[in-house]
Parts: structure tokens; C-alpha cells; sequence
């Protein structure tokens, strides 16, 4: 059996310092804890991961959209490099008024991050610097990450009868036919 010390030491100290700003503290598996907290304290706990318990990297943030919730879900992924231990903070946003506190003064990196939630979901992060473009350009659609994007009608609107396009070619045809291999049953709805 694996020894858990250094994970149970991150739940322990959490749950004493932050009593009940911390909502759930597990450990998942060897080497990772789970934790979800309020939008109200995710820069105090993150702060104080970094800063008092060591988790000095930010690996990642991402996220999940629980549409039939109307939640955003943030899960900022830490990492603990003498203990090689990652946190996974978890927090929910309002889906139909997502705002976030900005974090990118504790880990510079998390602007980048920022801004992509911001642009693929419709997240606005409290006083986030940087330009409101940074992966799609002109866009004024519905934020394409966000599950009630229709990807298929954006791209047959948009892409599949250009001009300049009358000669494009189905790729799975083309593949199907060089290869003899017949086309999925479930992607013959997507051909022309």
C-alpha cells in the first residue's frame, strides 16, 4: 500500500486553516488530492498552497461546462516539486453570469489560461489584462467550448460552400475509397 503521508498532511493543514471555506478535500489516488472551494476563496487557498504548503507550479487550469447545471466548473491543477504531489482545486461559476477572480498575479502563466476561458467559454476574469483576442479572430459567435455551441451548423454556415470550394472532397470518402475501408456507420451523417 501506497504511503499517503504528504497527501493527508495537504488535507489536514487545509481543513484546520481553512475550516469551512473548504467545501471537499480528498485524496484521489497516490499523488493526487482533490479539493473544491467558493469562488469567494479561490485566490486565499491557492495563495496559500503555493506559498505555505510548497505547490510552487501551475500546471494547468481547465474546464468543464455542466450545461443542464449552469455551472462552470475551473479546476486549477498544482504541483508539488519535492513531493511531486498535484492538487486539483476545483471551483464553480455561474454559467449564465461566469465570473472569475484573475490569479495571474500569483502564477504569471494563469493569464494565458485566462484568457482562453475567456475566449472559448465567455468567462470574464476580474481584471484580466490582455487583449480580448487571442486564438480565434472577428469572432461574434456564441463561445465555441460552451456544449450549446452547434459545431456542425457554425461549420456548414460558415465552411462547406465557400467559392473557391466547389472542388473540396469528402475526407473520409477519400480515405475509404484509397483504402477500401467503409466509412462508420455514425460518420455517414457528417458526409456530404
Amino acid at each position: 500500500m501506497a504511503d499517503l503521508t504528504y497527501e493527508n498532511k495537504v488535507i489536514l493543514e487545509m481543513r484546520e486553516h481553512f475550516r469551512d471555506k473548504i467545501i471537499e478535500t480528498r485524496v484521489q489516488r497516490e499523488r493526487r488530492v482533490v479539493m473544491r472551494t467558493s469562488k469567494d476563496n479561490i485566490e486565499s487557498v491557492l495563495l496559500f498552497l503555493k506559498e505555505k504548503m510548497g505547490f510552487l507550479h501551475l500546471s494547468h487550469i481547465g474546464c468543464v461546462d455542466w450545461m443542464e447545471e449552469n455551472r462552470f466548473e475551473i479546476v486549477y491543477i498544482l504541483w508539488h516539486p519535492q513531493e511531486k504531489i498535484n492538487v486539483l482545486v476545483k471551483v464553480d461559476i455561474d454559467r449564465l453570469n461566469p465570473v472569475a477572480p484573475n490569479i495571474d498575479y500569483i502564477w504569471p502563466q494563469a493569464n494565458t489560461y485566462e484568457r482562453e476561458m475567456r475566449e472559448m467559454f465567455g468567462i470574464e476574469f476580474e481584471g484580466l489584462v490582455g487583449p480580448r483576442e487571442l486564438i480565434l479572430e472577428d469572432w461574434d459567435d456564441l463561445p465555441p467550448m460552451r456544449r450549446d455551441f452547434d459545431t456542425l451548423h457554425y461549420v456548414m454556415e460558415n465552411y462547406s460552400f465557400r467559392s473557391g470550394r466547389e472542388d473540396a472532397q469528402n475526407v473520409r470518402e477519400v480515405i475509404a475509397n484509397r483504402t477500401g475501408e467503409e466509412i462508420p456507420e455514425f460518420a455517414k451523417k457528417y458526409s456530404r
